[in-house]
């Protein structure tokens, strides 16, 4: 079995870092053995010792102090006090009591692009792009049009994942991915099933070089400032895909050929919340340290799944993770491949 796409290294793209707030001004280093400076940084407090707390997203495309929240509508936000760096092997953060409260848990999921932009004219719209081809993630900045129209991704291949916000406006979140055909789309900060619409992507799948946008104001509002995250699968660092639930607590079992690092997980035939986990915040299975892209909650403390060195097998029987029948989608990153580039099995835990 040959693998020559893979990646052996993921700590070189993606890496999960929790941290302790100070009250202060505060670098948070990675803890992995590869340095890497992150274009995407996606925050959330993790206790809720305060109030519940927002998602907080950055890009290096946008700047630094820019923040979007996953589980609202919200319009960009700025702030002296959030995000004031993108390191070398991490991020600084201010004073912000949402980012840095004192003794308050956070965690942090952090996406390497291209630590620089390119202007990209692939697309009927100029786009600027931080695109990491062997990673397989590019993000994209662009004015809308409000008409249909493409942008250029930078990928080189056609992004199975596209997830866009308008950031001048209070608009959805969307989703639009392969895992369930570019005639739907999802809305991230909703637990709304899938649904179909062409003027979120013009019911065309995106190519190898741009993603096709129609006239809804959550794509492609005219005016508008837009952010666009496009992710291509990579054999043993990234997948996307759908499962079937079978409402067992011996749950449905995933294969993603990697150990994931990063999951996130939603019904798309039926209401449910947006679950994701990661390997560091629990450590061990049965992995039960479930946060919500879609809400501003603590972390939860139920028992559901297991992440193993060849994918994620769920242990609970809810409807949000594995509803008898249900149909779901994922996305999910390596903490380390199964077998490496040259089909050599990792021996991966």
């Amino acid at each position: 079995m040959s693998y020559t796409n893979g990646l052996d290294n993921p700590e070189l793209y993606f890496q999960t870092k929790l941290y302790t707030g100070n009250g202060g001004t505060q670098s948070i280093t990675f803890d992995g053995s590869e340095n890497m400076q992150p274009d995407w940084v996606w925050l959330k407090q993790r206790a809720n010792d305060v109030s519940n707390r927002n998602h907080m997203l950055f890009d290096s495309v946008r700047g630094t102090q820019k923040a979007l929240s996953s589980n609202t509508t919200g319009a960009e936000d700025s702030s002296t006090s959030y995000l004031t760096s993108y390191d070398s092997d991490g991020f600084t953060v201010g004073a912000s009591s949402v980012l840095n409260r004192n003794t308050t848990t956070y965690s942090s999921w952090n996406w390497l692009g291209a630590n620089g932009t390119a202007s990209n004219t692939d697309g009927s719209i100029t786009s600027t792009v931080s695109a990491n081809t062997t990673a397989g993630f590019s993000i994209v900045s662009f004015t809308g049009t409000g008409a249909n129209a493409t942008i250029g991704h930078g990928l080189g291949v056609a992004p199975n994942v596209v997830i866009t916000k308008n950031r001048d406006n209070a608009r959805n979140w969307i989703y639009g991915g392969d895992n369930i055909a570019w005639t739907k789309y999802m809305i991230l900060n909703l637990t709304n099933a899938s649904a179909s619409a062409n003027n979120a992507w013009n019911d065309t799948a995106p190519t190898s070089s741009v993603v096709s946008l129609g006239s809804s104001t959550v794509t492609n509002e005219s005016s508008a400032e837009m952010i666009a995250y496009c992710f291509a699968e990579k054999t043993g660092y990234s997948k996307f895909g759908s499962y079937t639930g079978n409402g067992n607590a011996d749950g449905t079992f995933v294969y993603t050929g990697f150990k994931p690092a990063w999951i996130i997980c939603k019904r798309s035939s039926g209401t449910g919340n947006w679950q994701m986990f990661d390997s560091k915040r629990e450590g061990y299975n049965v992995d039960n340290d479930g946060l919500q892209a879609n809400l501003s909650n603590a972390e939860a403390t139920d028992d559901d799944l297991d992440i193993l060195s060849n994918g994620f097998k769920f242990r609970g029987t809810g409807n949000d993770l594995n509803g008898s029948g249900s149909t779901y989608i994922y996305m999910a990153f390596a903490e380390n491949p199964f077998v490496n580039s040259n089909g050599v099995p990792t021996n991966a835990r």
